[in-house]
């Protein structure tokens, strides 16, 4: 009985301690600078576009908050409030894709990547890269031609141009595109440094 009151308590114990480990793991993550080592243009440009997400992000929050506080509290809300979110939406959403692309953050399974062997793994990130590009140029140029189609159309509450949420698509597309090809351009020149 003893016994196995002990494997209990060593058990608890190891699931605290792995607990603990992944906490702080975690919280080192977050206190990082993901900037850090860019030069000031690099930085720049992150910062700016960051900021534009926090804005586009508490924009989007207080509207809720404020449509779902004037529901329950005084049974009126916004009418345009949804609108407004689903219009934000896009921006903060390539925001964000544009910064995960320039971190080095965007979410990936290296689990088999890794056992690959690295004359496989060179060349089948290069072409990922490649991939992500010609992905993000088509939905910049479908985006774009979407615009100049539609964007025009007013929406219905705001009566804001569509085209003032559809751009971010194009405008988000072409520069995580670009993003890319920066990562691609860097890795070959990498690539045709170690062989000379």
């Amino acid at each position: 009985m003893a016994r196995m009151e002990n494997n209990k308590s060593s058990i608890s114990g190891d699931r605290d301690d792995l607990a603990e480990r992944i906490g702080q793991a975690g919280r080192s993550q977050e206190l990082v600078d993901p900037d850090a080592g860019l030069g000031w243009i690099d930085r720049l440009i992150n910062r700016l576009v960051e900021a534009v997400g926090v804005a586009v992000l508490v924009t989007i929050v207080l509207t809720i908050f404020v449509n779902a506080f004037g529901r329950y509290a005084f049974n009126a809300h916004l009418l345009w409030a949804e609108e407004l979110v689903l219009l934000l939406l896009p921006w903060l959403a390539m925001t964000g894709t544009f910064l995960a692309v320039r971190r080095g953050t965007m979410i990936r399974i290296d689990f088999f990547f890794a056992r690959l062997p690295r004359s496989v793994r060179t060349p089948l990130a290069l072409t990922g890269y490649i991939l992500c590009i010609v992905m993000l140029v088509f939905l910049g140029v479908i985006s774009t031609r979407f615009v100049m189609l539609f964007g025009a159309d007013p929406s219905p509450y705001l009566d804001l141009p569509t085209g003032w949420s559809t751009a971010a698509l194009a405008i988000g597309g072409f520069a995580a595109a670009t993003a890319f090809l920066a990562i691609l351009l860097r890795e070959l020149g990498a690539l045709l440094r170690a062989e000379y």
